[in-house]
């Protein structure tokens, strides 16, 4: 590594430690010259990048916090945990990797979203789902919900068929 304060190219590396989850490591560097310390990262490569293609036909590259603004912007100011948040964004991102190699359909995303949306929050889905699918009146938004409202519920304790 290139020293920042002094361009010296010979360092010692004092500590490392995975961050994030694993996916970054992160390494505390001494120059042997001017004796300064600097941190580094290293994270893997992502050479096969995912592109999303738009409805408009248009592509762009695959960014997850496009999906967790949407969330956000979605759960509004409901009593929803950040982690929680941030945790659906990673679940869906994880999914959209292991389904698709090269491009995605940006609604087979939103739809993705949408289905944790609905087991998380229903008000936080019904927003998302309205832009999602671009309603243009009330009605629309009426029918979603009546189909929220007549989708069988979760049920807790609930005895296994087979004992």
């Amino acid at each position: 590594m290139i020293c920042p304060f002094c361009a010296h190219n010979d360092d010692k590396v004092i500590d490392s430690r995975a961050s994030d989850g694993g996916r970054v490591v992160r390494r505390r560097r001494q120059c042997l010259r001017c004796k300064r310390r600097f941190t580094t990262y290293e994270r893997v490569e992502e050479t096969a990048r995912l592109t999303v293609i738009k409805r408009d036909g248009s592509r762009e590259p695959f960014d997850r916090e496009k999906i967790l603004r949407g969330v956000q912007a979605a759960c509004g100011k409901r009593p929803i945990p950040e982690d929680a948040k941030v945790a659906l964004a990673d679940a869906v991102e994880e999914e959209v990797y292991q389904e698709f190699d090269r491009e995605a359909p940006s609604k087979a995303i939103g739809e993705k979203v949408m289905e944790r949306l609905r087991h998380l929050d229903e008000v936080a889905f019904v927003r998302f789902a309205s832009e999602h699918h671009q309603f243009q009146s009330a009605g629309e938004i009426a029918q979603q919900v009546k189909e929220l409202e007549e989708r069988p519920r979760d049920v807790k304790n609930q005895r296994p068929l087979f004992d």
